[in-house]
């Protein structure tokens, strides 16, 4: 069976919780983008959080949002993918295990989990001499009703 995944209830939190939990000084700048980074629905990159948090405290500069993004990933609460974009796009460090679609459309990511997808990689692993400890899964896509139209 295959899910999308839906944000978790206490999403807007999480990342200063996180924050908190590994001793990080959090500033008021760094403190709105943790906040605007677990609130985001979608995997933003340096770019669109900036200007998501400007709109929140216009003194926040692009290169405090480098900075914290650079902080936030070290540390390893947030992650970064990089969907062949030529940039790259962040979520926060996800509490269980999650692949993504992508439309190379519209830029547009949808996570999703599947029980047998799982199966089969660690199957396919096993299969050829390994334990699966790890992986991503990235599905790069176009719509289908553009298939009719080329």
């Amino acid at each position: 069976m295959t899910t999308v995944k839906s944000p978790p209830a206490q999403r807007n939190t999480g990342i200063e919780a996180r924050c908190a939990a590994t001793g990080m000084r959090m500033t008021e700048q760094r403190r709105v983008i943790a906040r605007v980074l677990a609130e985001a629905m979608d995997h933003p990159d340096v770019e669109e959080l900036y200007r998501r948090c400007v709109a929140v405290d216009d003194k926040i500069s692009i290169s405090t949002v480098y900075r914290t993004v650079k902080l936030f990933e070290d540390a390893g609460i947030i992650e970064r993918h990089d969907f062949r974009e030529g940039r790259a796009r962040y979520e926060q460090m996800p509490e269980s295990h999650h692949d993504h679609l992508i439309n190379l459309r519209d830029g547009k990511v949808i996570e999703f989990t599947s029980e047998e997808i799982e199966k089969l990689q660690a199957e396919i692993a096993r299969k050829l001499g390994y334990k699966l400890v790890d992986h991503r899964l990235e599905l790069y896509c176009v719509p289908l009703d553009e298939e009719s139209k080329a």
